[in-house]
């Protein structure tokens, strides 16, 4: 059986859980609390973070985009880069722009503050941090909505691994209520899609232990 380590709301983690889902290749998830540095693991992967995926060959991977890319030439049905080089290369620009950017500007700041320091018991959320994080979500749904009032999807025509990307970490804000929905419809409508499709229904079910999520979280017609 393919198996699956990764981390609750972790973003990079939900990117492949969803490829995963969206290719229709069963797997098993297991959580790995990274902070545990088990030799086992550390084994698969020396960097010691997750996602890893391990093939029923026995093929191990890391990366998120690693193992996005290589599932996408080993089982090219439902082509989630796009269909002609120029979709593929606008596609791998937004995957890089919110696995990046977005990551830095806003994930890290509002997820790792919030979240991810009380789990781990880091020390109490850095406050500015916290600040910017908010700030800076506004020009990001703004983008989104700029791609979308041009385009069906955010890199074209097709649902493709941009929109995977950009949910997986707005899906893991979205936990802890800190999308501003309310100010940026178009971005509202594009997750809405997303959020209806089958392969998130997974991700919409997951819950945090001591962390609830905000009250909208797993409703698809927020």
């Amino acid at each position: 059986m393919r198996t699956l380590y990764h981390l609750w709301l972790h973003p990079f983690s939900r990117k492949v859980r969803i490829v995963l889902a969206e290719k229709g290749l069963p797997f098993e998830d297991k959580i790995e609390k990274v902070w545990e540095r088990r030799t086992e693991f550390l084994a698969m992967n020396p960097a010691g973070d997750v996602p890893v995926l391990v093939e029923p060959d026995g093929t191990t991977l890391s990366n998120s985009q690693v193992i996005c890319e290589y599932l996408a030439e080993v089982y090219p049905e439902n082509n989630l880069l796009g269909p002609d080089p120029i979709q593929r290369a606008e596609t791998r620009r937004l995957v890089g722009w919110f696995d990046v950017k977005f990551n830095r500007e806003v994930s890290d700041n509002l997820l790792g503050e919030k979240l991810m320091k009380p789990l781990l018991k880091l020390g109490e959320p850095h406050g500015p941090s916290i600040r910017a994080g908010h700030a800076n979500i506004h020009y990001h749904l703004d983008y989104i909505g700029f791609l979308t009032e041009k385009r069906t999807w955010l890199a074209g025509d097709n649902f493709s691994l941009a929109d995977i990307a950009a949910a997986s970490h707005l899906s893991a804000i979205d936990y802890i209520g800190d999308v501003p929905w309310e100010e940026h419809q178009s971005a509202h409508e594009w997750y809405a899609r997303v959020k209806s499709r089958p392969s998130f229904k997974p991700l919409l079910e997951e819950r945090i232990p001591g962390f609830q999520p905000a009250d909208h979280y797993e409703d698809v017609d927020f």
